[in-house]
């Protein structure tokens, strides 16, 4: 409690840190409202479930993949934490992370009004990126070796995604072909539930770790995190973890009806 005390005076004594939090925690919010959507829209637009338990669902569990996971390996933070350098003037470093989230928000909340699908993960990496070279005139502020690893973990996910989905489509038609619809019905139902369900998890296990390492460069204020075994405090995943599932709850009515029906 004493170090959440000191912090928040840490805050309240700095505006430019204060301003930096906040929009920490809205991105954290709006990834909760228009990223998390996509997970449900296929139990929502079918019937499986209706639409606030499936809120409620996803909620629950984007919170527990936040906070069950950044317990067990925090490496995608110390990845996210470690993809930039904003220097070591503060005063800067702050502005170039203050810019970087503020057009994270911005962009979800015109791609939430629009009904556009969006990956607040790429927002960030794109955001922090492109703040790291505007503040040193240049590329020396990104960190290749992280940054690569992060664009291989997104076209590598695309990539298995697509190929393992193409398989398993394959299989299930096989397998249920001379079965009649209604004896199936039960399976793919509590089948869609337990994916969206996962889905949520993992969301909340990936995403989370992301944003928690941006507070943490915020908590750091230097924007300059370079320490190998960095590790948030539990009082940051229980935030971070509140934070989106709230998110959730707002609902994302229109990504559920783009991904799951337009």
């Amino acid at each position: 409690m004493d170090s959440i005390i000191i912090f928040w005076n840490q805050m309240t004594a700095n505006p430019l840190l204060f301003m930096a939090v906040m929009l920490t925690l809205g991105v954290i919010l709006v990834n909760g409202w228009t990223d998390a959507p996509n997970a449900i829209s296929t139990v929502t637009v079918t019937r499986c479930m209706r639409l606030k338990y499936a809120l409620l669902m996803s909620a629950i569990f984007n919170f527990l993949g936040v906070a069950v996971m950044s317990a067990i390996n925090n490496s995608v933070t110390v990845t996210v934490a470690n993809i930039v350098d904003f220097g070591d003037d503060t005063y800067s470093a702050s502005v170039a992370l203050s810019a970087a989230l503020f057009s994270i928000v911005l962009w979800a909340v015109l791609a939430w009004y629009f009904g556009i699908p969006t990956s607040e993960s790429h927002a960030l990496i794109a955001g922090l990126s492109g703040s790291a070279i505007a503040i040193n005139g240049g590329l020396s502020g990104i960190n290749g070796g992280e940054w690569l690893k992060t664009v291989k973990g997104l076209f590598t996910s695309c990539l298995f995604g697509f190929v393992v989905g193409f398989f398993i489509c394959k299989i299930i038609i096989i397998l249920f072909r001379n079965i009649k619809k209604q004896k199936s019905e039960t399976f793919f139902k509590c089948g869609q539930i337990f994916a969206a369900a996962t889905m949520s998890f993992m969301h909340g296990a990936q995403d989370g770790q992301k944003f928690i390492a941006v507070l943490m460069l915020c908590m750091n204020f230097s924007g300059n995190v370079k320490n190998e075994s960095f590790e948030p405090s539990w009082k940051i995943i229980l935030l971070c973890s509140v934070i989106m599932a709230l998110g959730t709850m707002c609902g994302g009515k229109k990504i559920i009806k783009s991904v799951g029906m337009d």
